[in-house]
Formats: structure tokens, sequence, C-alpha cells
């Protein structure tokens, strides 16, 4: 550890340091006194202008709660994702919750992009020029741009059945299903060195966690340089940010012409008119909720203003309904990493770029599942002509171009 330390007094490890340090919320004098060293001590080490000792590495590394080996990466750490976003809510836990989540995110990114480095397998960014919308009113704004980026992505009017896979393999987004507050629905941050970076609510329902997908994809296009943390709003003002962004979603999961040329057929195939049945098997098409699919035809002029306010009104049970035509609600996607991020620390363990723990951590998860992890994606099930069985190893060579599951 001597000569990692001498070979680094380095910039990157003070850097790395310090934003644990900010990360954790602590002042210098807070980390002195529960060290035991003057402040004057502490302000020298992160200057550099004193040379730091293995064991107050490791003091610091435990009082901030992080692995040695992250501190002493040598790929440098970019900006602090908590003070980019600058929380504000009025709600003193709130603010402390999700500071964790967004200081998550930011280690999420940081271990994806070190595992990219160990494999030599950076994620291809096939990021679109950045979208002004200034001219535009929000909804428009949402419209135009959602019917550009379909295009743009081959999509058609079809549903989008894989969002989480189509955002990561064919943008090169990084996108995270992470604890956060219940009325947060969704975070988006970008730096140089992470790229794009999306955290999901992994408590909320699958259709609310698409929409929100879609939501900070908007913001991605069009507000690349800002952080956005999503709040669920109920009854109050929405921003003209986040009205452009549910428009932009709206347009994207349900294109208008996919919706009216299937609504269109439905309608002319029933004398009686359409049932709420037909509205949920339409919903369940495009893997949205009932509630966005009838507002959104509303929007289009194919139903009755305050149709869904008034199925609300009347006391229509979606889940029971849902139940009687045996449609099973989408089930919220609970994978905390990318299928391509869980791909290279297989990869970097079995090559021996890292240690078991190492492998543990960088999964979120203890050893006996990280070991079954890796044999379960490094082997699949194998079938001769006769019928029998046998484990045939997977060569994982193609992770650059591995989506997510």
């Amino acid at each position: 550890m001597t000569d990692a330390l001498q070979s680094s007094s380095s910039d990157v490890m003070l850097d790395r340091l310090r934003a644990a340090r900010r990360a954790r919320g602590m002042t210098q004098q807070q980390v002195a006194d529960r060290l035991g060293m003057a402040r004057t001590t502490l302000v020298a080490i992160e200057k550099g202008e004193r040379p730091i000792r293995p064991q107050e590495l490791i003091d610091l590394a435990s009082l901030y709660e992080r692995p040695l080996n992250e501190l002493l990466r040598p790929a440098p750490v970019t900006e602090d994702f908590v003070a980019k976003f600058r929380l504000r809510t009025g709600d003193s836990t709130q603010e402390e919750e999700l500071g964790r989540s967004i200081e998550m995110l930011q280690e999420l990114a940081d271990d994806y992009v070190e595992l990219e480095r160990l494999t030599g397998a950076p994620l291809p960014q096939r990021y679109p020029r950045e979208t002004d919308i200034s001219l535009l009113l929000p909804a428009a704004a949402g419209e135009t741009l959602a019917s550009s980026e379909r295009s743009r992505l081959g999509l058609g009017d079809a549903p989008v059945h894989h969002l989480r896979q189509l955002l990561e393999s064919d943008v090169g987004l990084r996108i995270f299903f992470l604890p956060l507050p219940g009325r947060v629905a969704g975070l988006f941050a970008s730096s140089t060195s992470y790229g794009a970076c999306i955290g999901i609510n992994v408590n909320h329902p699958g259709e609310r966690q698409r929409w929100s997908l879609a939501h900070e994809y908007a913001h991605f296009l069009a507000q690349r340089s800002r952080t956005e943390v999503t709040v669920l709003h109920a009854y109050q003002r929405v921003p003209a940010a986040e009205r452009f962004a549910d428009a932009f979603a709206e347009n994207f999961l349900l294109p208008s012409s996919g919706v009216k040329r299937r609504f269109h057929e439905i309608r002319q195939s029933r004398r009686e008119g359409v049932t709420p049945a037909d509205l949920l098997h339409l919903a369940d098409l495009f893997q949205v909720s009932l509630e966005a699919l009838v507002r959104r035809l509303e929007n289009l002029d194919l139903m009755r203003a305050h149709t869904w306010d008034r199925l609300v009104k009347e006391g229509f049970r979606v889940k029971q309904a849902r139940q009687m035509l045996e449609l099973a609600a989408l089930p919220p996607d609970e994978n905390l990493l990318p299928l391509r991020y869980r791909y290279l620390a297989v990869e970097s363990y079995l090559d021996g770029h890292i240690s078991e723990g190492q492998f543990a951590r960088l999964l979120r998860s203890d050893r006996t599942m990280a070991r079954k992890l890796a044999q379960q994606m490094s082997h699949r099930i194998g079938m001769d002509e006769s019928g029998v069985t046998s484990s045939v190893e997977i060569p994982l060579l193609d992770v650059a171009d591995v989506g997510s599951g």
C-alpha cells in the first residue's frame, strides 16, 4: 500500500478523499475530531501538502464507509452528484434519504466506469445531439421530440416492450433502479466521465417505472447539462420542464398513429362500443397504466374529456378487472444493475482483476450470491442430439454489446 500512496500522493486519490467526505456530509473538523487529529493535519492531507499514512487512509476509508481499493482507483473522480443536485425539498428527512440515493447513483456509475477500464470495454455512447426546445410550448416540444426520437431509433408506431434495454444498448445510458423516497420517481445527471446516468425508483409499479424512465430520457435529450429530480405532483402547479418531459413520455410510449390505429380497429369490431375490457387490453399492449391510456385517448379526442375521472367516480376497480381478464400487472424491474454491468463484473472476477470480496461489493450482494451469479452468467444449459443436457461455458468477450435484462 505504501507504494500505491507514494505513486499517487496522487491528486486523484485526494479528490476521492474529498468527495467521499462531502458525500458523507462531514466537515473537516468533524473528521479530524473522529480520528483524533488536528484539523490542520487533515487540511494538509487533502491539499497534498502532507503525505497520508497507510493507517490514516484505512481509518478514513472506514469513516467514509468506502472500500480502500475504491479510494486508490487511478481513474479520476468527477463532479460530486450530491452537490450538483442542490437538494431543496423542504423536508429534511426526505433530503437526507434522497442525498443517500444520489450518492449511490454516483457510486454505481463510478463502479461501472472502473469495470469498463478493467475489461477494456467502454460503453458505446450513441447520443443524439441535444435538442433546443426553448421556442416551443411544453406539450408541443414533448410531442415533436418523441416523434423525432422514435424515428431515429427505428421504432415506427409500435409499442416499446423493452425500454430499459433499448436506452442502454442503443443509446448508451447508465440506468439503475434504486431505492428512492416514495414520491420521487426518478433522477437524472450527466458528467463528462460518467456520461448520462438515470436512477428509477425500484419500489414503484412497473408501468410507473416505464413512464419515469421515458420522462428522464426526455431530460437527457433536451436538458442534458441539468440535474433533475422527478417528484410526483399532486394538485399543484407542475413546472414547464416537467410538463415537457411528461408530454414526451406520453407521446413516446403511446405514439398517436399506433394508438389511433389500434383503437379504431377495436371500435370497428364492436357494435356495442369500446368497453373497459378493451381499454385494459390496449393498455396492456402498450405496457402503460389504464389511467395513462385513457388520458391519452382523451387528448387525442378519441374519448370524451373526463372519461377517466368518471370511471374513478363510478368506482371502477382496475386491479379486480385485470384479474377477471387474466391480465397480470407489469412487474416492476427490481434489477439494481444493468445486465452489461453484471457481465463486466463477472468477467473482471473470472479474469482475476478483482477479488471475490470486491466482486460481491460491486454486485451489492454477499459472496455466496456473487459466486452463484458468476456461475449462472458464465454457463448455460446445452443439449446434444440425444437429449442429454450439460453445462456449456459462455465466452464473456462481447460484453460491450450486451444490453439490459
